[in-house]
């Protein structure tokens, strides 16, 4: 009998060795100073998340300019028109074809950045986007503008997925908090962007032009500028590490390093060096199919996750994509409610900024939780007040603690997954909330028209609970542990 080969097979050995690299760059990554470098990617990656924002919050803001335009009439609905059964009509056919397309965009194409990597994602979301936005803004039937509105949405729902799980995986452990409230600080800026324009030009025609249309392009110029200037990040180089592509993502690591005036270690450095981040099953890791969400080690998290997801959003959307409506529900005229919301949404951009000073002092959970139940109290307080003043003040606290959770949930979901899967996973429980979105519209709705804003609030205070309970009960603690330590908890 022939002695065995004590040859080793390559093909074999890969995957150890993609492991091992994938540890010593993370390790890398997370001794990492907060320089400007680091801070510069996070702000243009989070430019292009403006744009998601622009898109989602000019729709309450567009409304009366569309529907003043006739273009949601039964005859103009066409195919749309048969979702009156269910009671979709009007303008609520746009809604729903946004929130629709945002569904299918995270659920067919949310493993794209796990396959496709990053920053490849990121901008060909940013030309999709820009493409059928444009191309929308001219339809001139509900029906062609709601299709386009449900193609415009497939391709740029995955762009907040790859935004999570961009930032996650650049940023160290110790200001991953301060990141993504960064991040938010950027993205909401659009509201009361979007919200100024929108009370300037929706009400006029320019040039023989709506002035909803207007509103519309000059979100698709935008996106071309970020996109120009989004061209030079980097891609995550713990992407590139665990698809083997290890010496380019040795090559951003040390350009990182050196923008960030750290020395680069003269031997890397071992994956016992960087705690829990070679771990035994990440060799299989850039292989690992949809199953592993549901395995023993992530069930829990994308349980808790989904139904989080599926309640927040109630809240989140809930107010903000029918604010202008409830202040008329309030008595107050359409175009003082444009006024008015253009007032509350300038707090938009202001929440993640105050929560950056204690980002990464609290466990993620405990903002979380803390700023919904400030939610559930501000929209009961709402319900009863009619005072112009006082409905603005509590539109405005309803919107920081909306925008504090928001950024702390957008971070903490992006934690709880290794790197092989995060962008899947976190596409998975984030499509719960844009499929309750698009049906929350008809509940809030149906509330509205059938126990006024007090039955709306009960409705959206009640999703604030559930949110609530599912991750005080079940979210683990992430605080200061890199994204490896986290994937190793329990």
């Amino acid at each position: 009998m022939s002695a065995p080969s004590t040859d080793r097979d390559p093909a074999a050995a890969a995957p150890a060795t993609h492991a091992a690299a994938h540890a010593a760059i993370a390790a890398r990554l997370d001794r990492l100073p907060p320089s400007r470098a680091i801070w510069t990617i996070v702000l243009l990656i989070s430019a292009g998340g403006v744009f998601e924002y622009y898109d989602l919050f000019f729709t309450a803001y567009v409304a009366p300019g569309m529907v003043h335009s006739g273009l949601f009439t039964p005859a103009s609905l066409g195919l749309f028109a048969t979702l009156m059964p269910i009671g979709v009509a009007g303008f609520g056919t746009f809604v729903f074809a946004t929130f629709a397309g945002l569904w299918v965009g995270v659920v067919a194409l949310g493993t794209a950045a796990d396959r496709l990597g990053r920053k490849r994602v990121f901008l060909g979301s940013l030309v999709w986007y820009v493409a059928c936005t444009t191309i929308m803004a001219f339809q001139r039937s509900g029906e062609a503008i709601d299709l386009w509105r449900f193609i415009a949405g497939v391709g740029f729902g995955v762009q907040l997925v790859t935004i999570d799980a961009y930032v996650s995986e650049l940023v160290p452990a110790p200001y991953r908090g301060r990141a993504f409230s960064l991040n938010q600080v950027v993205s909401f800026t659009a509201v009361p962007i979007v919200a100024l324009l929108a009370w300037l030009l929706v009400p006029h025609r320019v040039d023989g032009i709506d002035g909803w249309r207007i509103v519309v392009l000059i979100g698709s110029a935008g996106a071309l500028v970020v996109l120009a200037l989004a061209r030079g990040i980097p891609e995550s180089p713990r992407w590139l590490a665990l698809h083997g592509e290890i010496e380019r993502a040795e090559r951003i690591v040390a350009d990182l390093e050196r923008r960030s005036g750290v020395v680069p270690p003269a031997t890397a450095i071992a994956p016992a060096a960087a705690p829990a981040a070679a771990h035994p099953r990440a060799a299989a890791d850039a292989q690992a199919p949809a199953a592993r969400l549901f395995d023993r080690r992530h069930r829990g998290r994308t349980l808790m996750l989904s139904v989080f997801n599926a309640a927040q959003v109630i809240g989140f959307y809930g107010f903000n994509a029918w604010v202008p409506t409830l202040l008329i529900a309030r008595g107050i005229t359409v175009t003082h409610s444009l006024e008015y919301s253009f007032i509350i949404a300038i707090a938009q951009p202001i929440g993640p900024a105050v929560g950056a000073l204690f980002a990464d002092r609290l466990e993620r959970r405990t903002q979380i939780v803390a700023a919904l139940a400030v939610m559930g109290i501000a929209i009961a307080a709402f319900a009863r007040v009619t005072d112009p003043v006082a409905l603005i003040a509590i539109g405005v606290v309803f919107t920081l603690a909306a925008n504090v959770m928001s950024y702390a949930f957008h971070n903490y979901q992006a934690e709880l997954y290794p790197t092989s899967i995060r962008a899947r996973a976190v596409g998975f429980v984030y499509s719960w909330s844009r499929l309750a979105a698009a049906f929350s519209g008809l509940a809030v709705d149906y509330f509205l028209r059938a126990g006024g804003v007090p039955a709306v609030a009960a409705f959206i205070a009640g999703a604030m609970l559930v949110a609530i309970l599912s991750v005080a009960l079940f979210g683990p603690s992430t605080r200061g542990l890199s994204l490896e330590r986290i994937d190793d908890a329990q």
